[in-house]
Order: C-alpha cells, then sequence, then structure tokens
C-alpha cells in the first residue's frame, strides 16, 4: 500500500500538504485534518480570530487552524496533557497562535463571549449530545460567532440493535459497537437540538460526502504504517459501506440573546450570566 498516496486526496487540498508520518503518529482515530478542513469550507474564519478547538486531541486539527487560517486557537482537551502539544505547536511554527490548555467540556474557564468561534472535530458527539449544552457552550462566543462541528453519526435511527456489520468481530478481533456509540445520533437529531436552542441561529447539518470511505481509507493506512493506537475498523467500515455510519457538519451563529442561568454539571452550582 501506498500510504503517502493514500493520504493526498483530492478532496482536501489543504490536507495534501502535510506530512503523512505526522498524521499518521498523532491520529487518535478518524483523520482530524481532513475533517477540520471539510469542515473549515462553511466557515468564515480570518487571521486574529479567537477559537476554541474543543476535544483537540494532539492538537493537530489546532495547528492545521493555525497554519491555514491565522487564527489564535485554544486547543483543549480532558485527556491530552498539553505539555505534548505546547511541543507539536512550537515544532510547527505556530507557538505564537495555539494555547493548549487542558479542561472538562462542561466546566471552560473563560470568559463570556471570548471566542469568534467554537469548533471541534470527532469529539463533541461525547459531551454534547445533552439538550442544554449548547445554550452552556454558547456563554462563551460573541453574537454573530459560529459553531463548527464534526461529528461521528448515522445515516438512520436505528430500530433496536444496531446492523450485524457492526457487532460481528473482524479478523483482527475488534467490534466495532461499543457501548459508547449509543452516542452517535442522526442528521436530524442534532439540527433538532440545536435548533431548539434560542443561543444559536442558522443551523445547517450535512452528510460528509464518502465519509464512511475517507475514514477507511485511513483506518488501512494506520494499519499499515503501524503506528495505530487500537486495532483498525476498517473491516467494518468497508461491511457497512455508509448504510449505517457516516460524518456529520453541524454549523451555526450565535444569536444576541442573553442565556439564562444555568448548570454546571461539572461544578454542581446554579452560575449566572454574569459569573
Amino acid at each position: 500500500m501506498d500510504i503517502a498516496k493514500t493520504l493526498k486526496k483530492p478532496e482536501f487540498p489543504r490536507s495534501a500538504k502535510y506530512d503523512s508520518d505526522w498524521m499518521l503518529e498523532n491520529q487518535m482515530g478518524p483523520n482530524a485534518i481532513w475533517l477540520m478542513e471539510w469542515l473549515c469550507n462553511v466557515l468564515a474564519l480570518r487571521p486574529g480570530m479567537r477559537v476554541l478547538d474543543l476535544g483537540c486531541g494532539k492538537a493537530i486539527s489546532s495547528i492545521f487552524l493555525a497554519r491555514e487560517f491565522g487564527v489564535q486557537v485554544w486547543a483543549s482537551d480532558l485527556w491530552m496533557s498539553p505539555d505534548p502539544n505546547w511541543r507539536r505547536a512550537v515544532e510547527a511554527g505556530v507557538s505564537d497562535l495555539v494555547f493548549p490548555i487542558k479542561a472538562e467540556a462542561h466546566a471552560l474557564p473563560f470568559a463570556q463571549g471570548f471566542f469568534d468561534a467554537v469548533v471541534s472535530v470527532d469529539a463533541f458527539q461525547y459531551f454534547g449530545t445533552d439538550e442544554l449544552y449548547i445554550d452552556y457552550l454558547s456563554r462563551f462566543v460573541k453574537p454573530g460567532g459560529t459553531f463548527g462541528v464534526v461529528v461521528v453519526g448515522l445515516m438512520k435511527a436505528l430500530d433496536g440493535k444496531p446492523p450485524a456489520c457492526l457487532t460481528m468481530p473482524q479478523k483482527n478481533g475488534k467490534i466495532f459497537w461499543e457501548a459508547s456509540c449509543r452516542c452517535f445520533k442522526t442528521r436530524e437529531f442534532w439540527r433538532d437540538l440545536w435548533s431548539g436552542s434560542p443561543m444559536v441561529k442558522n443551523v445547517a447539518v450535512e452528510v460528509v460526502p464518502d465519509g464512511w470511505r475517507h475514514w477507511r481509507d485511513f483506518e488501512l493506512a494506520v494499519e499499515a504504517s503501524g503506528k495505530g493506537i487500537f486495532p483498525s475498523d476498517a473491516e467494518a467500515l468497508d461491511r457497512d459501506r455508509g448504510e449505517t455510519i457516516c460524518f456529520l457538519r453541524l454549523n451555526a451563529q450565535r444569536t444576541d440573546e442573553i442565556g439564562e442561568d444555568f448548570y454546571d454539571p461539572a461544578l454542581g452550582i446554579r452560575v449566572g450570566v454574569d459569573g
């Protein structure tokens, strides 16, 4: 397998400029650079903007944002230490634009209206399905600001059990469908969830064309490189062929609404909009 050729996809011309080994060494699942490039196609990012990259993993998506658009990025993740993320930012030449922090998504340490945009790729489904979460997150975005998210999703609601192609063991022994996959939701779920909030407007939700194929190809490249963190899911994705599993792109704008007091589950207290 020609790994470098596999990772130079015409659908992602900006990503094609990045070193294949760097993407493989810093992956934590689907290719975050591809997903961030696809997300940015619908975001109006300008140099100097303040952007929160929520659930950034190893911060390669944050580095991509800084290098491609000249924005300032707060690379936030709960599980990854800021130290190696800072080192990657320095090595990438964006130490003046990428600021790694460790933070829980329900206890963000930022001022009201601090960000021009919040983005997240392959993470939001794990903490953002709560009905009030988008209201909470909106606190940190200025009126007129932008929300952009890519999540693993479902092409259709599941009627009981997921299909057998996702629950049967692969040749490597890995079963794709785990208990945590119940956070995968449909396009309609996300559209209704965000549209129900007074804090966001102009909600759009789209399916990534051939998202399953891109994910499968990256899984095959990771497997061939020997750099995988987890056993490959390529076989299950190839069996499903996008009938069930997809990527969804969500984007919306912040309204001028002032949020009500909200309950912060991470702190266990009620917090008003003024602190």
